[in-house]
């Protein structure tokens, strides 16, 4: 909607009244963004805008305005999604286990403890498991159910597909992941500012309390934002993560997971599983540098087909 408004504000006029030469003037000039990415965005939810328009009071506007609900996102200004995605390259699994050990030898002697564990945990948390940030913020301490599975899992609050909203899942711990989970419960959970045994808590809450929701004296701390989570990864990386990859983002850890897990002999259909993707389609895109060797995958298959009919004579 803010898009929307800032285009109407420009022209002094009201939606149904733009066109597509309107937009072409606007994001030339003045709203011409420094990242094509967010042109895209903004161009997208104008379109969204104008669909939502289309569909509930089309008819209303006809008949008080004259005027007919065209969305001004035409062939020419739709995004193709073609302009700015570049591939994204995970650390090696190697640099990923020297970046965790180097980090976690280094949380003794920072300031603040707790917090710096805690940063830690959800870091290799997401690198584990293949959650996405909001994810992960997301989770509160009722999500875990330690019996599910082999090694525990935890429900999350995927996201949604066009526009179904956000999507239940579960999500896998994995021997790694359920002893460091374990550990930050036990030991570092109930060093922050709320009662780390109410199912509602966060499990990653933030160490910095709004004083409008202190004055509340709720019995839980807000949970560290998305944003936030970021920014600690980030530094970490910059501190800790050697090889010609520099920075760290949650969705690079991301695809590390994918990335790490395919290379190490898991197959695409778990893969998929383990991401939470609805289509296989999907998946395969966050694969676009796993070393394959399908060489190895035609011997080990034919090794396999000979064993089952020597086993069957």
């Amino acid at each position: 909607m803010q898009p929307v408004l800032q285009i109407c504000a420009f022209y002094d006029t009201v939606p149904w009244r733009l066109t597509p030469r309107d937009l072409d003037r606007y994001f030339a000039g003045p709203g011409k963004a420094p990242k094509q990415s967010t042109t895209r965005s903004k161009i997208t939810r104008i379109d969204g805008f104008f669909a939502f328009l289309e569909q509930r009071y089309a008819g209303e506007i006809l008949r008080r305005f004259g005027a007919a609900v065209e969305s001004p996102i035409d062939a020419f200004n739709r995004p193709c999604h073609r302009w700015d995605f570049g591939l994204r390259i995970p650390p090696s699994a190697r640099a990923m286990k020297e970046f965790f050990a180097s980090w976690r030898e280094s949380l003794p002697g920072e300031r603040k403890y707790p917090v710096a564990a805690r940063n830690y945990v959800m870091s290799k948390l997401t690198y584990i498991s293949g959650v996405r940030a909001a994810e992960l913020c997301g989770i509160r301490i009722g999500d875990i159910h330690w019996e599910n599975g082999q090694w525990g899992r935890f429900l999350v609050h995927g996201k949604g597909s066009k526009g179904s909203g956000p999507r239940e899942r579960e999500a896998f711990l994995f021997q790694e992941g359920r002893d460091l989970l374990w550990w930050y419960v036990e030991e570092i959970r109930g060093e922050f500012c709320d009662d780390p045994t109410d199912p509602h808590a966060p499990l990653f809450p933030s160490e910095r309390v709004p004083s409008a929701i202190a004055a509340l004296n709720l019995p839980t701390s807000p949970a560290l934002l998305p944003d936030s989570f970021r920014r600690v990864l980030k530094a970490a990386s910059k501190q800790h993560l050697k090889g010609p990859v520099q920075e760290l983002f949650p969705h690079l850890l991301r695809h590390a997971c994918a990335t790490h897990n395919y290379e190490a002999s898991m197959p695409l259909w778990d893969v998929q599983v383990l991401l939470g993707h609805t289509w296989a389609t999907t998946t395969v895109g966050y694969l676009a540098t796993a070393k394959g060797d399908p060489e190895r995958q035609c011997l080990e298959s034919s090794r396999r087909a000979a064993r089952r009919l020597s086993s069957e004579t």
